[in-house]
């Protein structure tokens, strides 16, 4: 296991450069970057245009705003954004300084993007961790109780709940429970945005736990509702799946009890494939289901400083926030294989020459 963990960690790095790569020129190519816009603005300053001289831009018609700006001062703007070097250049700049997690600073925010991302972390950290917390706390019995009585009245009334969480969009909960519990049009029981009060540092221990999960409680229902159905469903076919194979029925035929057989057996079997899309689940709760949380209930997270950033072609923060997610999306794949070995020591990755 050893073996294989070092190879997984060894090709962390080419996986995460050509994700890099890509992705730098692709943001190359995309119109509207971070030059034009601040030529744009500036044009629309009075008195930047150089005394009304028009700029020829024959040799360079990428920049086409900079038709109202002196060639010094468009000049100038590139060299603020790093643009007066080359791709390859910039490419390879960007590179020796995540060596030493250095991912440069921002171009709108003016600030290190590494604090920006220690500064929004606590947000998204809070939503994920709770978030997924509340949903395997709720999804898993749900489904083994499920897979028990599959067909019965339970299974059929709580499939009804199920579509509906699985066929409506995150979003669309927030939306309805802002309406309804925090001062939409009904009740005004819950904040409607930020993580703690304003008077947060002068409460006591027990008032700030209080004054906390009193503003959690609106966007992890809404996680919880969003993202229990799938999990559910998932864990439901594992472990009808296993329940109906032959070591089972011999389980039952010795005399073992329903929950022995279920709890003793089963449950080990049919949690690894919940475990396998444990990764998938934490990133897509993390960066993809917080972000439009912390738009809806104006959580200043990182999944909100990722979207603003590429809004604003704000490409260091756009880099530093793809390199967390990616290298957080392969740790975490990593520790669901690690994870797969110790609940069944059967599978041996190096043994099949897993890569």
């Amino acid at each position: 296991m050893g073996t294989y963990i070092i190879k997984r960690l060894l090709l962390i790095i080419p996986t995460l450069f050509l994700i890099l790569l890509i992705n730098f020129i692709v943001v190359q190519i995309a119109p509207g970057g971070p030059v034009e816009q601040a030529i744009q603005q500036a044009e629309s300053i009075p008195g930047l245009k150089g005394g009304g001289e028009t700029v020829s831009v024959a040799t360079d018609t990428h920049y086409q705003g900079a038709r109202g700006l002196t060639p010094e001062m468009v000049d100038k703007i590139k060299a603020q954004y790093g643009f007066d070097k080359s791709a390859p250049e910039r490419f390879w700049i960007m590179l020796k300084g995540y060596l030493t997690l250095d991912f440069g600073t921002s171009f709108f925010k003016d600030k290190p993007v590494t604090q920006l991302l220690y500064e929004k972390m606590p947000v998204t950290v809070s939503l994920g961790l709770w978030s997924t917390l509340l949903i395997y706390l709720v999804s898993i019995p749900l489904g083994i109780r499920k897979a028990k009585q599959h067909g019965l009245l339970f299974d059929k009334s709580t499939s009804m709940l199920l579509a509906v969480g699985y066929a409506v969009p995150t979003f669309v909960f927030g939306v309805v429970l802002i309406v309804f519990f925090a001062g939409g049009s009904y009740f005004q029981w819950f904040p409607l945005q930020g993580l703690v009060s304003d008077n947060f540092q002068s409460l006591g221990m027990w008032a700030k736990i209080k004054d906390y999960f009193w503003h959690m409680a609106l966007p992890l229902v809404t996680m919880l509702l969003g993202g229990f159905a799938g999990l559910t469903y998932l864990t439901k076919y594992a472990f009808m799946e296993e329940l109906n194979k032959q070591y089972v029925l011999a389980a039952r035929s010795k005399g073992l009890s329903e929950n022995r057989v279920l709890y003793g057996h089963v449950f080990r079997n049919a949690m690894l494939i919940v475990i396998a899309g444990l990764p998938e689940a934490l990133v897509g709760i993390f960066f993809v289901g917080n972000l439009f949380i912390e738009i809806i209930f104006n959580l200043d997270g990182i999944g909100l400083l990722g979207f603003e950033a590429i809004t604003q072609r704000d490409y260091p923060v756009i880099f530093g926030t793809l390199f967390l997610f990616t290298l957080l999306g392969l740790v975490l794949r990593l520790i669901s294989d690690v994870l797969y070995q110790i609940i069944d020591p059967r599978i041996n990755f190096e043994s099949r020459g897993a890569k």
